[in-house]
């Protein structure tokens, strides 16, 4: 869980907010259509400090470290989700409203990692304790999937209910609905992982469109990987709660070959998988949206960890060394 006791005094003026990164296991581009997806907050986050600007309206100071180019190709995005954001919360209207937004953190922002929640996330975090706005985390939460309209189109919530709430998380969505049914799984201790960036950066509204066309040219194939897709979510959920990290290494390996096969991974993260495993990573996949971002390699104890980093380190990519279940 989340420490929600960062920040400082609204009498200030000024207020804080932190949003944790995430990694998806398994399921990371079909919740929206009933499937179970696992997803984990990891302890790199991003940090909002919201105070009192010289403009009239908001403007943004974005110091977060990113993935070269990712920051500049949502721009526009990320006016509209803070400009959402504000709407909602009620405080565009506010008559002299000037706001200095700074965004910062040691959460690399690039695809894949929930980049775009942590910093929803944050700032609305930051509002909540500047404005004195007395926010539940569920209105947090709300508030902050608002926001991430403006990157996805009609995200699902996987991203910013991880992380606002923290934790291992069996997240699942009513396609009829949009209601979500969320489970946190307790693991025997926390598991370490590298996620390595492939330096491609992803319109994540897109993916919808592309799994969309699959669907439509082979429906049966389409129907039978769903089926195989949550029956492996449902191993995998089986595999973490009894501690099994082979099995869940298994599984990732073979829910990459679905994804390979219906184009939602890259040619990039299918070679870094491979050189992971090589270097003894126990699974290895592409993780969040798909078509680039990070790939997740499973690597128990930090030795493992650190080879494997070490590996990609060498070639110039940029690793986070994390770990899965400690927030």
């Amino acid at each position: 869980m989340m420490d929600r006791g960062e920040g400082r005094s609204a009498a200030t003026g000024i207020g804080t907010g932190r949003g944790y990164g995430k990694t998806i296991l398994i399921g990371d581009m079909f919740v929206y259509l009933g499937i179970p997806a696992i997803v984990s907050a990891i302890p790199q986050s991003t940090v909002a400090v919201v105070r009192e600007g010289r403009e009239q309206g908001w403007t943004l100071l974005d110091n977060r470290p990113e993935v070269p180019g990712y920051k500049e190709a949502k721009r526009d995005q990320q006016v509209r989700s803070i400009s959402d954001i504000l709407s909602w919360l009620g405080l565009s209207a506010r008559p002299g409203l000037r706001l200095e937004i700074e965004l910062g953190g040691d959460l690399v922002a690039g695809s894949g990692v929930g980049a775009s929640a942590a910093s929803c996330v944050a700032i609305v975090r930051a509002l909540n304790e500047r404005f004195s706005l007395g926010l539940t985390d569920d209105e947090v939460n709300h508030a902050a999937w608002r926001g991430e309209f403006a990157y996805h189109n009609k995200p699902s919530g996987i991203d910013n209910t991880a992380s606002c709430f923290g934790g291992v998380l069996v997240f699942r969505q009513d396609p009829s609905t949009g209601s979500n049914d969320i489970e946190r799984l307790r693991l025997a201790q926390p598991v370490e992982a590298v996620l390595v960036n492939s330096g491609v950066t992803v319109d994540t509204a897109g993916k919808r469109a592309h799994i969309a066309a699959f669907e439509r040219r082979e429906p049966a194939k389409f129907a039978s990987y769903l089926d195989l897709i949550s029956a492996q979510a449902g191993a995998m959920r089986e595999a973490l709660v009894r501690g099994d990290l082979r099995a869940v290494g298994r599984i990732m390996n073979d829910n990459h070959r679905l994804l390979i096969d219906m184009d939602l991974s890259h040619p990039e993260i299918v070679r870094m998988a491979e050189r992971a495993v090589a270097a003894g990573a126990w699974g290895a996949k592409v993780t969040g949206g798909g078509r680039g971002g990070y790939m997740l390699a499973l690597t128990p104890g930090t030795e493992l960890q650190g080879r494997v980093a070490s590996r990609f380190g060498r070639e110039g990519y940029i690793t986070m060394n994390t770990v899965i279940g400690a927030v």
